[in-house]
């Protein structure tokens, strides 16, 4: 882990200049509701209100369900495989570690702060629902903003973090629905 690579510096001049709204946003676990709040959709996040609602698309949805389902396995594939590659090549550490005034409100899945990936799934799945099935999408929404909101009240993730995995989620989204949906809906007619 070379310390003074180019993304090495750049972090850490970008978690200086957030720190100070990362401390702030992150005094908010001070306040007991609003962490067991966090911690719950942190946990959620981690992929098991995806997992469900992955699970129950068929159901809710008898025409292309299968299709949206299907899409958003492959589409999820590909953000964990996105966003690992981009925390070891890049290696920001998260916040609580790189200043011991931020607490860890919940740990981590892995040591890496950049790009969020919590937030990178809660984006792409929220935008593939958008584009297919958007009265589930905007009954998901809240859910995707508390995810994002929670990985730095949590002190998990630096803002730009979040922006990023946001970012990515959102264009992994786009690209699987303009690329594979009309794919999956063949795959799916077929089954």
């Amino acid at each position: 882990m070379p310390s003074t690579s180019k993304a090495s510096r750049f972090f850490n001049v970008v978690d200086q200049r957030e720190f100070a709204l990362c401390q702030s946003i992150n005094r908010s676990l001070r306040f007991r509701p609003v962490q067991g709040y966090f911690k719950v959709v942190s946990r959620l996040g981690d992929g098991w209100l995806w997992y469900l609602v992955i699970l129950s698309m068929p159901v809710l949805m008898p025409q292309a369900g299968l299709a949206i389902a299907l899409l958003m396995v492959a589409t999820g594939l590909t953000c964990t495989i996105t966003y690992k590659l981009l925390k070891r090549w890049l290696i920001r550490e998260r916040p609580f570690i790189s200043f011991p005034s931020i607490n860890c409100g919940t740990p981590p899945l892995d040591r890496y702060s950049f790009p969020s990936g919590h937030t990178l799934h809660a984006v792409c799945f929220n935008t593939v629902l958008a584009m297919t099935a958007p009265e589930v999408a905007w009954l998901l929404l809240p859910f995707t903003l508390s995810v994002a909101a929670s990985r730095v009240v949590l002190g998990l993730h630096y803002p730009s973090d979040v922006a990023a995995g946001a970012l990515i989620g959102g264009c992994l989204g786009l690209a699987s629905v303009n690329g594979l949906y009309d794919r999956f809906i063949q795959i799916a007619a077929v089954a």
